[in-house]
């Protein structure tokens, strides 16, 4: 079978496999040597050149994935993040992202650039003269992410990427919120596709690690950044993640089924102000993620009433787990405000639509049912001790 005919549950189960010649094993064999013959071999490896046996199987699966020609992966998202942007952008250069960014690499830009002479812009919206209004002479990397985090807006995708064709820019976008099981930003003309392969790729919530994907150009700039700042990841996980990843379109595809059945439900609750979700047609970008996605997300986020404690509802809820990260099997609910969004002052949090009483949520792979019926609890429990 051709590659370029396998579906995406093959390409999550084959390829990128290490070939075990010596026991005829049916996964990969796990390399954790640190130090490699240089002499008599045809490539000389070392861990932090991103080349190990299992670093280099696993580009393969990513990059197929996404469409693209090869792939990078690094110790953390943060780390695919940081060294991409900066391996495109240099002292004088500016930068275009949306202010619905992840936390982490809100403060990345606004703690970081400055220190490079790395200019940049916030867009306020979402539309092509948000984006076109900001690209200066200078700009020369437009950065997006959607769905975003935490309110779920969708970015179009094709719009960007002809926006920034007709200036010469290099387009990137974070995709881990979709996963490559929802979206393929490469299908619009997106040149550089970065993951937290924390979340649904590593999906159990054991791992840390990020990802690249782009053309065999572009991942060679990256990399000749990645070798000198050292943010490779170790094999041990590297395997762990590849082995993880087999498992990533059956997980996403019931995340996402309980996603919809849920924030059906959360919608017509008396205690929720709010539901973010693109596959409500309530959500504002509902069409274009129509358009743009297969199968949207298990992730949204929802407004509880202004007269419930977030900090009661949480305690309340007896299985999801109020946690840090996201995307793993199991159910996750935080508060952006105290965690991932905690660092930008009350007034960024205002102008980003981000209140106290949002909550995310990352929908895990129980039954429907069991979710809803701890979450109801806790509204009336909560809702109990408010009476009081």
């Amino acid at each position: 079978m051709k590659s370029g005919k396998m579906g995406i549950n093959t390409i999550c189960t084959h390829v990128g496999e290490v070939e075990d010649k010596q026991f005829k094993g049916a996964i990969s064999p796990l390399y954790m040597s640190s130090s490699y013959a240089y002499e008599d071999v045809d490539v000389k490896r070392y861990p932090r050149y991103f080349n190990t046996p299992n670093q280099e199987a696993l580009c393969k699966k990513i990059a197929m994935l996404e469409k693209s020609d090869s792939a990078l992966i690094f110790g953390s998202g943060m780390a695919a993040v940081s060294t991409t942007m900066l391996a495109f952008l240099h002292k004088g250069d500016h930068v275009v992202l949306p202010q619905t960014l992840y936390g982490g690499t809100y403060n990345f830009v606004v703690e970081e650039f400055h220190k490079f002479g790395i200019e940049y812009s916030f867009t306020e919206g979402f539309s092509e003269m948000d984006f076109s209004e900001k690209i200066q002479k200078n700009t020369k990397v437009i950065f997006v992410e959607t769905p975003s985090n935490p309110l779920m807006r969708i970015t179009d995708l094709e719009m960007i990427s002809k926006l920034a064709k007709q200036h010469g820019i290099i387009t990137m976008i974070d995709n881990t919120f979709a996963s490559p099981v929802n979206q393929t930003p490469a299908d619009f003309g997106i040149d550089i596709m970065i993951h937290s392969a924390t979340k649904y790729m590593g999906g159990h919530s054991d791992i840390l690690a990020g990802a690249v994907a782009a053309s065999e150009e572009h991942i060679k700039i990256i990399w000749n950044l990645a070798k000198n700042l050292g943010g490779s990841l170790s094999d041990y996980t590297v395997w762990l993640l590849e082995r993880s990843m087999k498992t990533m379109v059956l997980r996403v595809k019931a995340q996402n089924k309980n996603a919809k059945k849920l924030a059906r439900w959360l919608e017509k609750h008396p205690l929720v102000e709010k539901v973010y979700y693109p596959r409500l047609k309530s959500h504002p970008d509902h069409e274009l993620a129509k358009r743009q996605m297969k199968g949207y997300t298990g992730m949204l986020s929802f407004e509880i009433n202004e007269s419930l404690n977030v900090g009661d509802f949480l305690k309340a809820l007896k299985m999801i787990k109020p946690s840090m990260s996201l995307a793993g099997v199991e159910s996750t609910i935080l508060s952006p405000a105290k965690t991932s969004h905690a660092l930008l002052s009350a007034e960024e949090r205002e102008r980003q639509n981000i209140s106290d009483g949002l909550l995310r949520f990352s929908v895990g792979i129980e039954e429907v049912e069991d979710i809803i019926s701890d979450l109801e609890g806790a509204f009336q429990k909560v809702s109990k001790m408010e009476k009081i």
